[in-house]
Order: C-alpha cells, then structure tokens, then sequence
C-alpha cells in the first residue's frame, strides 16, 4: 500500500515526539483505534472531506470523538485538521503503526486468496514459504479476491510469491503466443 508523504511526515513526527516523551506504546493502541475508526465510519470521512465545514467544527467534532484518547493523539488529530489534512488522518495512523511495528521488527504479510482459508491451510502457506519468519512477530492480512481464480498471492515487503491460477493461466496463454 502506497502511503502518501504527508502521512510519512507526521506520523515520524510523531513517533520522534512520543519515543522522546516515553508513549510510544499508548499511541500505537490509540493509532490503531484511530485507524479502525477511520477505515468503518464512512460518515465520520465524508464529514471531513467536506470542504465547505470549517475546522473549528471539525476539530468541535474530532474532540468529542476522540476524547478517551491521551493528549498527545488528540493534538496530533487537531494539528492535522487545523493543516486541512484530515484526509490523511487514517493513513499518517496507519503509518504510525507501521514505523513503530518495524522497530519491533514485526513483519507484515499480505496473503490474497480466491476464497476464505482455514487457519491450517494460512499456516502452510507461510510455513511452504520462505519469505515469512513464523517464529518471530508477524502481522497478516489476508485479502479474498475472486478473481485469481484460485491459489494464492503472498507479499511479505517487497517480496511476492504468485502461485495464483490466473497468473498460471495468463503464463500459458503467453507460451502460446509465442510458438
């Protein structure tokens, strides 16, 4: 996933701010509250992207939203706002969680399937691959997308195993091409 400059900006600063004062673990936990409530709340993002709402309204609103978070999130979410940058609200928390996890060193998995898979067949998956350390932290997201027919798609970083149908079946369309 793409991340914007703007969200890599803030969210190390950020993250420069809360390791100097000692929060990183409290605004990681609220960061990924942040985002969860960004990702579900269609609402919540039309009424920022609104332009024709001013920020003091929006600020009124993201205070009463937010308001069981510590105070170094709930400035970060009015300097955002204050910016005109709330669109990027969910992607610099998103960014947040990711810095701070890969100084954890959790690694991020991305496992795209045709259809949903038991627990056991994710686990082969990972364990049949190399790019995956399944005895240290790793984090993984698991995408259905229908249309690779079938298989699978790993990407751990800028790694990528293609064992998709699709990918087969234009492979050998291509072969055919060819002769």
């Amino acid at each position: 996933m793409l991340t914007s400059k703007v969200a890599k900006r803030y969210a190390q600063g950020l993250l420069d701010f809360t390791n100097e004062s000692g929060q990183t673990a409290t605004v990681f936990s609220e960061m990924k509250d942040v985002a969860k409530i960004m990702s579900v709340s269609e609402d919540l993002n039309k009424f920022f992207l609104t332009p024709y709402i001013d920020a003091k309204k929006k600020i009124e609103v993201a205070n009463e939203i937010f308001k069981s978070l510590s105070l170094s999130s709930q400035n970060l979410i009015r300097l955002v706002i204050r910016q005109g940058r709330e669109s990027q609200l969910k992607n610099i928390a998103q960014e947040y969680i990711n810095k701070v996890e890969d100084i954890n060193g959790v690694q991020r998995a991305v496992l795209t399937t045709a259809t949903q898979l038991s627990n056991a067949n994710i686990e082969e998956i990972l364990r049949s691959s190399n790019l995956v350390n399944v005895s240290s932290n790793f984090d993984l997201k698991v995408n259905i997308k229908p249309e690779i027919l079938g298989g699978y798609i790993l990407r751990v970083g800028d790694q990528q195993i293609d064992a998709s149908v699709k990918t087969k079946l234009n492979q050998v369309k291509k072969d055919f091409q060819l002769n």
